[in-house]
């Protein structure tokens, strides 16, 4: 990735990521994992505190060397076993049928080939798994559609590769997802092309 994507973008990604804002949608969305968890985008451990006592285990797939070590003190106090058990969310190190959740925050973003990371999370979730969610995307009103796509250029290439323009419905459901719930809101404290969220569950069949 580079010196900026290697050691700037992690940084970035926590202290944004941190918000305080951000802490109910992430109880929100933590609420209802169990079992065995995989989290793509684990980025610095900001969900650890709000794993419920329904989890068993967290495997957690980062790439940054940074984020890992950002997150040391957050997996260190918690209450649950973490393990960083892969790099890669497009391509999963885990047998078919492994997991009974799955867990993405503000990830789906960022992956390059999103679709695949979709059907590698469908491949590895047990059937009636689900994939609990919180993604920062398209928004559902045209007019800020249109400066998203105006400024998709600059946030990929200042936000290391983040979109801000994804249909986060509609890729769940080509990766074959069926979507339990979702809500589709803008968030607080920043400007709409940044602020459309889509928060929910998705199964996988």
């Amino acid at each position: 990735m580079g010196f900026y994507g290697d050691r700037i973008v992690p940084r970035i990604v926590d202290v944004a990521c941190g918000m305080r804002f951000n802490e109910p949608l992430r109880e929100r969305v933590c609420s209802g994992l169990r079992g065995r968890v995989v989290e793509i985008g684990f980025g610095s451990g900001l969900n650890v505190p709000f794993y419920p006592g329904s989890v068993d285990s967290v495997s957690a797939v980062e790439p940054a060397d940074l984020g890992w070590k950002l997150a040391s003190e957050r997996v260190a106090a918690s209450k649950v076993p973490v393990e960083r058990a892969g790099l890669d969310g497009q391509s999963l190190p885990f047998a078919d049928n492994t997991f009974d959740s799955a867990v993405s925050t503000w990830t789906l973003c960022t992956i390059p080939d999103v679709v695949t990371a979709l059907a590698e999370v469908r491949r590895v979730l047990n059937p009636g798994g689900t994939l609990h969610f919180v993604e920062h995307g398209l928004a559902p009103d045209p007019k800020v559609q249109a400066w998203q796509n105006r400024l998709n250029p600059l946030q990929k290439t200042f936000c290391g590769g983040c979109n801000l323009n994804r249909d986060i419905r509609g890729l769940l459901t080509t990766a074959g997802f069926e979507i339990q719930d979702i809500d589709v809101f803008y968030g607080e404290d920043a400007p709409r092309f940044l602020a459309a969220q889509s928060l929910g569950t998705a199964v996988s069949p």
